[in-house]
């Protein structure tokens, strides 16, 4: 299985002939590596016969893009094979999607290293931030910079845990196989062992058996942290000391640590009652020891290697001082530590401040650090020892990498943040009011507030102090949480900073009005006393453009951020604004860098604020080259747009085509609402998508409610069922639909286009919606759409669709001067182009099952809906697979 070059091919499949022809060489090699395997793998498990059946759907879903194959006839060979036969080579198509992800995902990196040359700075590194915003600027911002990435269990990654194991075992494999300089014998054994972990890959059930509870979704978390996070945090700083100054590693840091990861996972309580107190208490014991054996396992290391004599590099008098204390109160310790390491001061220390570590881990209180902030002293000491005896290498580098990572990760990892919906407060108030008995929800909401009071005690107030409100809608909803707070603990509550979260399109035009009256409450007046007037809000992407549709939840939440970076600046406020961002573009999601650049002047000032959901988390954060690339990509964007010459320009373009894109917008969400509020949409919906299969894939903790069955109206529906569902029908409407109609009533006035395209050209916002929505109807394939939307029975839903995609379509083009869909960004393109064909194969395979179960009723025996709902799972895995970012 591998991408091949079609010998002829007719102008309107001219896109995926030049994206085959187009493809690099090394790129190349390595797709036929992993496919040919792939099929060796495929032939030896079900016969020549599989593999040949895998090659003609191959073949067919190509011919049928070259228009040299009647799409019927695919459909009549998919209705050919028994289940258990199309279920083989679902699995197929899933297992190759995973290995030419894996290919892509190399040559990304190696393309990465092979721009960095150090004669230039990469584009949109730390190093080009400094070049273009000037030294001296980005020192200052670096003062107050922050960026805070957010981990959350939102249920978008299909894959399974193990699955994902399986893949990184090839992606070692495969840069072995590929490092320079192996000899032939070397490169059969890597083969060898390619072939092996492929095999594997190919035997490890696809779908989950049992629903993920939420610790599960904690340890997998744990991974992107053990693998890369905890190692790349202190590459990041020395990037950008290096780029301040020269001569990095051997004097104090000019760079700071301006990252700090958050989570909500076992935190985030809204909609999902399996995350209780315990959960949240045991979440952060997992982080704990997480990054207390990183903290060890570093030290230990970094001790170990530092066998500098005291003879040539003397001890402070302070350091001598602090192994006397240490010998006094742990004899046996430290004289074992010296006899290992005479005349070796320093590396005594930093092995017995590793033990000392290690005794917190396991609260051994004799030897244990109380927090965090004394093993940075310690870390200090030695520092500044080393320093003063004339080792400044060894005191500003692999030292000073510790120390960076105790300032970022603390013993506790990252912020757990807690999350709940404003009726459950509203609901626990009413219960403690009336007295009697408390239901088992308002005991655990007051659980809740006991855990966090716990956890600032265990690992200090920066552990866990944010608590989002959803669906904030007055200062009653912030002021709830501390009445309940005083509830649980009285006296003793915990310090909380009640985040507000503004979902609909009605809360996000309210949001300055429920921030003053916020600022009338004294535990908020307290709260900004205590922390220089920082204030958190946070926005949702997900619900407002479920609501409002792509273009118009695009503007109002950019109007959103105006009137809060407005409303900070008039009441002395240094606003963080929280973007609540999904994976999916329908639900916010795209390129993180640019999205920062799209942002309202003044709403960043040198802080963001971001979730990090599903798949994303593993896309972004799986390979430390691809997690670097991406965390200097949005500090250069934040960097970018804190300075005034950006936010400048920004402001004007905004001011310049405000009124054109509030009449794009309106009527985008006319159309969209016509079709979204239209009766029989939400049943429709359901009958042609895998909506109600969806919850069997036990993709996270949530309950699957709201968004499974037939809903009665869009509010039922949750935002990630709701954009994954109509991913998998290759329509991806939540991503551009309405787009089309808006952009028609400003092309039918006088100069409409030509305001249009210089909006594109000038406006970052304008310009990141159109490249956002060009990349959604990439990604739709109509033809195949339209025999999903035939599903439902409504001829008229259906063509209110493609006739909208039609006119998108085509306007966007036109807007962009584009002669196809992004034309501009060329790697995506291929990479789109080359999928489709195989995501095609997938869809065929689950028309059939989808069709099959929606026609069968009660004459479907239960083993035959069961095998039918196996393929269809499996294919919405692959499909997943093969679109990346689908929820």
């Amino acid at each position: 299985m591998a991408a091949t070059a079609p010998r002829q091919v007719e102008p309107s499949t001219e896109n995926r002939h030049t994206a085959v022809i187009e493809m690099p060489d090394e790129l190349r090699a390595d797709v036929r590596l992993l496919g040919g395997l792939l099929g060796q793998v495929i032939a030896e498990h079900g016969g020549p016969e599989l593999l040949a059946d895998v090659e003609r759907l191959r073949k067919a879903v190509i011919a049928a893009r070259r228009h040299e194959m009647d799409i019927d006839r695919i459909t009549e060979m998919v209705a050919e094979w028994p289940v258990d036969r199309a279920v083989q080579i679902a699995r197929a198509f899933t297992c190759y999607f995973h290995l030419v992800n894996l290919a892509e995902e190399h040559y990304r990196i190696r393309i990465l290293r092979q721009r960095d040359t150090g004669a230039a700075p990469l584009p949109e590194s730390l190093a080009a931030a400094v070049e273009e915003v000037g030294r001296d600027r980005v020192v200052e911002l670096v003062k107050e910079l922050e960026l805070r990435p957010v981990l959350t269990a939102h249920p978008t990654e299909a894959r399974r845990r193990a699955v994902a194991t399986a893949i990184q075992r090839i992606s070692r494999q495969l840069d072995e196989y590929n490092a320079p300089g192996r000899g032939a014998s070397e490169r059969a054994e890597t083969r060898r062992r390619l072939l092996e972990e492929i095999d594997l890959l190919w035997r490890t059930a696809q779908l989950r058996h049992t629903r993920l509870d939420p610790l599960d979704e904690v340890r997998t978390a744990m991974a992107a942290f053990d693998e890369t996070l905890f190692r790349l945090v202190p590459a990041i700083y020395r990037s950008l000391d290096a780029a301040l100054g020269a001569d990095t590693g051997t004097r104090p840091p000019l760079a700071r640590p301006y990252i700090r990861y958050g989570s909500w996972i076992g935190g985030d309580r809204d909609g999902n009652p399996n995350v209780t107190s315990a959960v949240t208490r045991q979440a952060v014991l997992i982080q704990a020891e997480h990054v207390l054996t990183a903290l060890e396992n570093a030290t230990t290391r970094i001790g170990r290697s530092l066998t500098v004599s005291g003879l040539f590099t003397p001890p402070s008098p302070e350091l001598r001082s602090a192994l006397a204390e240490a010998e006094h109160a742990h004899p046996d310790l430290v004289s074992e530590l010296a006899t290992r390491s005479p005349n070796e001061p320093h590396r005594q220390w930093l092995l017995f401040v590793a033990a000392r570590i290690a005794a917190t881990r396991r609260r051994d209180l004799d030897l244990a650090y109380r927090s965090a902030a004394e093993l940075l002293a310690d870390l200090r000491l030695c520092q500044d020892s080393l320093a003063r005896g004339g080792a400044a290498r060894q005191a500003y580098g692999e030292v000073q990498h510790l120390i960076w990572q105790v300032e970022t990760f603390g013993f506790h990892l990252a912020e757990l943040e807690i999350r709940q919906h404003s009726k459950v407060h509203a609901q626990a108030l009413a219960e403690i009011a009336a007295g009697g008995a408390l239901s088992e929800r308002t005991e655990e909401v007051l659980a809740t507030i006991r855990v966090i009071a716990w956890i600032q005690e265990r690992f200090g107030v920066e552990a866990c102090s944010r608590y989002i409100v959803s669906f904030t809608r007055s200062a009653d909803d912030i002021a709830a949480v501390y009445e309940l707070a005083r509830h649980a603990l009285g006296d003793r509550a915990p310090v909380l900073d009640v985040v507000p979260l503004f979902e609909s399109g009605e809360d996000l035009d309210n949001a300055p009005t429920v921030l003053s009256g916020m600022l009338k409450l004294p535990d908020v007046q307290a709260r900004l006393a205590a922390n220089g007037r920082r204030l958190e809000v946070m926005l949702g992407y997900s619900d407002s453009a479920k609501e409002l549709g792509p273009a118009a939840a695009t503007l109002r939440l950019y109007q959103a951020q105006e009137a809060l970076s407005a409303w900070a600046a008039d009441n002395d406020i240094r606003l963080t604004l929280f973007h609540g961002r999904g994976g999916a573009l329908g639900r916010g999601g795209g390129p993180a860098n640019r999205a920062v650049l799209a942002q309202a002047p003044g709403s960043v000032a040198g802080r963001f604020k971001v979730t990090e959901q599903g798949e994303v988390i593993f896309a972004r954060y799986g390979h430390s080259a691809i997690a670097r690339r991406h965390l200097e990509q949005v500090t250069n964007a934040v960097l970018l747009a804190s300075t005034e010459t950006v936010e400048e320009r920004t402001a004007r373009a905004a001011a310049r085509f405000r009124p054109l894109a509030e009449k794009v917008a309106a009527h985008s969400e006319r159309a969209y609402r016509a079709l979204t509020e239209a009766p029989g949409f939400p049943e429709w919906f359901a009958l042609v998508s895998p909506l109600e299969e969806i919850g069997a894939l036990r993709l996270g903790s949530r309950p699957p409610r709201r968004g499974l069955g037939a809903p009665r109206s869009l509010d039922d529906l949750r935002a990630i069922p709701w954009v994954f569902a109509w991913a998998q029908t290759r329509v991806n409407l939540p991503g551009w639909y309405g787009l089309g109609s808006g952009l028609a009533a400003v092309v039918d006035t006088p100069s409409g286009l030509e305001e249009l395209q210089a909006a594109y050209a000038e406006w970052p916002l304008f310009a990141s919606l159109l490249d956002n929505v060009e990349m959604s109807l990439a990604k739709t394939d109509r033809a195949i759409a339209e025999r999903y939307l035939a599903l439902g029975g409504r001829e008229d839903f259906t063509r209110q669709v493609l006739d909208e995609y039609d006119l998108t379509r085509r306007l966007v083009l036109t807007v962009t001067g584009h002669s196809r869909l992004l034309e501009n960004r060329r790697v995506l393109s291929r990479a789109v182009q080359l999928r489709d064909p195989y995501v095609d194969a997938l869809s065929h395979l689950q028309l059939r099952a989808l069709s099959a179960l929606r026609a069968g009723g009660d004459e479907l025996s239960a083993h035959e809906r069961e095998r039918l709902s196996v393929l269809l799972l499996l294919t919405v895995n692959g499909v997943a697979a093969g679109l990346q970012n689908t929820g």
